[in-house]
């Protein structure tokens, strides 16, 4: 068959879908383009929606997802799997089109289910079950699932209901498959989960075991941690970080509120004190550091004074630069009872605000890093694309990170494809996005 792919959220669900796609080609079916599709110019016979349920924004996408692979070829098949499909099965199968809804405990299996005429009453895994998975298009970067789950119940968050209670597999495990990874011959590997920090924890080992074992690993140059809860990023990990052979001087901590009032009604684990030393401690041993955070603007009890509260405190932090998300109600989370409501235009007011403060942030952290030598890690794409660009628009261009990830580019090279080269950052290398 042609098969076509469409992945919603977070890099758990890219590298899922990604690993799925590679076992799919292996078994004699051909992977064509989403975007093809949406254009025109190539029909699937099977359309693959791989879903999130974090926000309402992200359902209707799923949504609108559904409709279009239906438009561009009514006779296809569509399956719709991941975190929306667990949570909300019915009301998917019940849009026009739709074939087969897989929740978490079912998508790895989706290869056994295309032989078996997608009955999925001929297996059945429970949300315990742990597949390690990683992403394999792009020969650079690798996404690489190393946990799922979360027994942290916010509460906000639907994904402890959508993904079940935290797995992983054990350290040895891990590294069989990070091996192969090395294999294919990627550089940089992306360690991603729903709760990263919690690796481990069934098995009696730590998320800083895996760590220590993959800096140990040969042919892979680098890692990023894709993400770790403040309350388990530990300041052995943050040391450990510092003077590891391979991994990144890059952290992306969840924040969600920056006032201590609306963390408590979220459930978080710890406070604005504790997040705000673990960003100096990260900066005492590792000064040129990028940290993302993840925000949560218009929760409910975020008033004007209490985000008042969020825009300071957030504005004192070294914070590299933010993702937003507007609160939406989930159903049949404990949100839903909590606190006073904000109205959805001052949710998006909060929104906008906090965008334009990641903007002033992103711009300052750039701007400290010009003149400085780092470490970039050349993609293997050429790209014709020069807007915002000052480089020559007469040749390609290729793109690369830094190790603190900052997206230079340079004049298209092939054989720079797929190694790391030091670089000066100058205000006409930097790609502004």
């Amino acid at each position: 068959m042609k098969i076509a792919a469409h992945t919603l959220g977070c890099k758990l669900n890219y590298a899922e879908t990604s690993d799925l796609l590679r076992r799919l080609a292996d078994e004699g079916n051909t992977i064509v383009d989403w975007a093809e599709c949406s254009r025109g110019a190539e029909k699937a016979d099977l359309y693959l929606i791989n879903t999130c349920t974090v926000t309402a924004v992200a359902e209707k996408k799923c949504r609108n997802a559904i409709r279009q692979a239906h438009h561009q070829n009514p006779d296809a098949q569509i399956v719709v799997m991941g975190c929306f499909a667990q949570v909300a099965a019915k009301e998917i199968e019940n849009i026009p089109g739709v074939t087969l809804v897989l929740g978490n405990d079912k998508k790895a299996l989706l290869p056994d289910l295309i032989r078996n005429n997608f009955n999925p009453n001929t297996f059945r895994f429970p949300l315990s079950t742990f597949h390690l998975q990683y992403s394999g298009e792009d020969r650079t970067r690798t996404f690489f699932k190393i946990q799922d789950g979360c027994d942290y119940f916010c509460t906000y968050c639907a994904i402890p209901y959508a993904r079940g209670r935290s797995r992983s597999a054990t350290v040895e495990e891990t590294l069989c498959a990070a091996r192969r990874i090395a294999a294919s011959g990627a550089k940089e590997v992306i360690l991603t989960g729903v709760n990263t920090g919690t690796f481990g924890q069934h098995q009696g080992e730590s998320f800083l075991d895996l760590l220590e074992n993959l800096d140990n690993l040969e042919g892979i140059l680098r890692y990023r941690i894709s993400s770790i809860e403040p309350n388990l990023l530990t300041d052995e990990i943050i040391d450990f970080v510092a003077h590891s052979r391979a991994f990144l001087p890059h952290f992306h901590i969840p924040l969600q509120a920056g006032s201590d009032h609306v963390l408590q009604l979220m459930h978080r684990r710890y406070d604005t004190a504790l997040y705000a030393a673990k960003l100096q401690k990260i900066k005492s041993v590792m000064p040129d550091a990028c940290i993302a955070a993840d925000v949560m603007a218009g929760f409910n009890g975020e008033t004007e004074e209490e985000f008042r509260k969020v825009l300071s405190f957030i504005s004192s932090l070294p914070i590299s630069y933010l993702h937003v998300f507007t609160y939406s109600d989930r159903p049949g989370t404990a949100a839903l009872k909590l606190g006073e409501k904000i109205p959805v235009a001052v949710r998006r007011e909060h929104t906008a605000r906090l965008l334009e403060l990641s903007e002033q942030k992103h711009k300052a952290f750039i701007d400290s890093q010009i003149g400085k030598t780092k470490p970039v890690l050349w993609e293997s794409t050429p790209h014709s694309e020069t807007q915002s660009l000052s480089l020559s628009a007469t040749q390609p261009l290729m793109f690369g990170w830094t190790d603190n990830y900052i997206r230079l580019s340079r004049p298209y090279s092939p054989t720079l494809v797929n190694t790391v080269e030091e670089v000066e950052i100058r205000p006409e290398n930097i790609v502004r996005e």
